[in-house]
């Protein structure tokens, strides 16, 4: 069975797209040149990401991995990915909390201290990051083709084509663009222009796990190839009951969750 087919009889009807139509040729060719180091072939791969809520432990270290490898800068302001925590209280209230992002655990405030006197039901904890969405706002509206989504998938920003205007900050519904400050110590050393998760592109093409997944000491993290029916993604799609964020919008996201509640945005 094709990715497609699987993923639209087996993946609770999410259909995957392509959308690089739209990006104008230069772009386009930048983007190949860049993307397929070595022998990578793109048009082999279609990458997705699984987030179980059920184990992630709100440790935090896949925040620092992703600063550290993405050189995103250290403020809890910018992050590629992040970490909220959901509580949830008998009387159906749903408070979230992310104290720096998640970047240095959540053992400093405990939710008997911070939510003391709550009578709480449930809580755990929500990675956060980009969903590369097969049908991705933020594509859409980008005036200058800027942000593209490549053949395997992943949505990437040309920060040297980037002009700041922030349409796709104001369009991505899951908040995971940012703009880098002008002290901006990413690999491009741009500033002002918008920086987003890649599930370490650079990273996974080369047959590495994104930065997050690697460090993860609980399993929460699953990275693998949508084509590949042994990939551990294809499989958890297979034999577990996943969710996504916000599928209401039609962006159709390839982050997957495990443990999910209603509540959960």
């Amino acid at each position: 069975m094709s990715r497609r087919d699987f993923i639209k009889n087996g993946a609770k009807g999410l259909v995957g797209g392509i959308i690089v139509s739209s990006v104008p040729s230069l772009v386009r060719d930048i983007a190949a040149a860049a993307s397929v180091p070595g022998s990578y072939d793109w048009e082999k791969h279609y990458w997705g990401f699984v987030c179980d809520n059920e184990r992630c432990i709100g440790c935090g270290k896949c925040v620092v991995a992703c600063k550290l490898e993405n050189k995103v800068h250290w403020e809890p302001e910018y992050n590629r990915t992040w970490v909220e925590r959901y509580v949830f209280t008998e009387d159906d209230k749903v408070f979230v909390d992310s104290p720096n992002a998640g970047r240095d655990g959540f053992a400093k405030e405990p939710i008997s201290t911070k939510y003391d006197g709550l009578n709480i039901r449930k809580s755990f904890f929500v990675p956060k990051l980009c969903n590369q969405c097969d049908n991705p706002p933020c594509v859409t509206v980008c005036p200058v083709g800027a942000t593209y989504k490549t053949k395997d998938g992943v949505v990437l920003v040309d920060q040297e084509h980037c002009i700041g205007c922030r349409y796709c900050i104001q369009a991505c519904p899951y908040g995971a663009r940012y703009i880098l400050p002008d002290t901006s110590g990413t690999h491009f050393g741009q500033v002002r222009v918008v920086d987003k998760c890649t599930w370490c592109y650079h990273r996974i093409t080369k047959g590495l796990l994104p930065a997050c997944v690697e460090v993860c000491p609980a399993g929460a993290r699953v990275f693998g190839d949508l084509e590949d029916p042994t990939s551990p993604v294809r499989r958890i799609l297979s034999e577990k009951r996943v969710y996504v964020l916000k599928p209401e919008l039609g962006t159709e996201p390839k982050v997957y969750y495990i443990g999910f509640e209603k509540g959960v945005y």
